[in-house]
């Protein structure tokens, strides 16, 4: 059997990698412009992934759910957005990367998770916003073809156990988009993927 967690780290290294090319693309018009989450502009949204990179690392340190939503839109970003974010990802990995972070068990929103569960969850969403930044900005919207691979290959224990899912069908959106319109025969992984978490491709 085939664990889904293999390599994880370095999956996570990768998809945060991705991210960092298309914030390459950033230019300073861009900061305030849409994205395909509504809620967000760009600079929303990579505050979003480096505050939400921070919130694993409390998480995984003995913080609460409650705290993770709490500090959820809070600035974390500064004068230095790209430098912000790419201290977020070292510092994810590292406290990720310690002996027994996945074993530990998490109180993250949408139900106890291990740190191993939790850290491929925060994996997941990397490689999605990756999408959202790249078409927010005009960036190549071509995800890593191998982690699109690992999330369509483990989406359900991905996701296991989480009050809320983009594996169900009668999930609540609060957290992830519904999917809309419907889906090409013929699709690829990248297009299965984006049309399950709400993304138009």
């Amino acid at each position: 059997m085939v664990d889904f967690s293999e390599g994880l780290v370095d999956r996570f290294l990768r998809a945060s990698a991705g991210f960092e090319r298309r914030l390459g693309a950033v230019r300073p018009e861009h900061w305030a412009g849409p994205t395909p989450c509504s809620a967000w502009n760009v600079r929303q949204l990579v505050n979003h992934m480096t505050r939400g990179n921070l919130g694993y690392v409390r998480l995984l340190r003995g913080g609460s759910g409650a705290e993770f939503l709490r500090l959820r839109d809070a600035d974390a970003l500064g004068a230095d957005p790209v430098g912000a974010y790419l201290r977020s990802v070292q510092e994810c990995a590292e406290a990720f990367a310690a002996a027994g972070a996945f074993e530990r068990v998490l109180d993250y929103p949408l139900g106890k998770v291990t740190g191993r569960q939790a850290l491929a969850v925060r994996t997941t969403d990397t490689v999605v916003h990756t999408w959202d930044l790249a078409r927010a900005v005009g960036a190549d919207e071509a995800l890593d073809g191998g982690l699109v691979a690992w999330i369509d290959d483990f989406l359900e224990e991905i996701y296991a156990g989480l009050a809320e899912t983009p594996t169900a069908a009668e999930t609540t959106h609060r957290f992830f988009a519904a999917p809309g319109g419907a889906l090409a025969p013929g699709a690829s992984r990248q297009e299965r993927l984006l049309h399950r978490m709400g993304r138009a491709g």
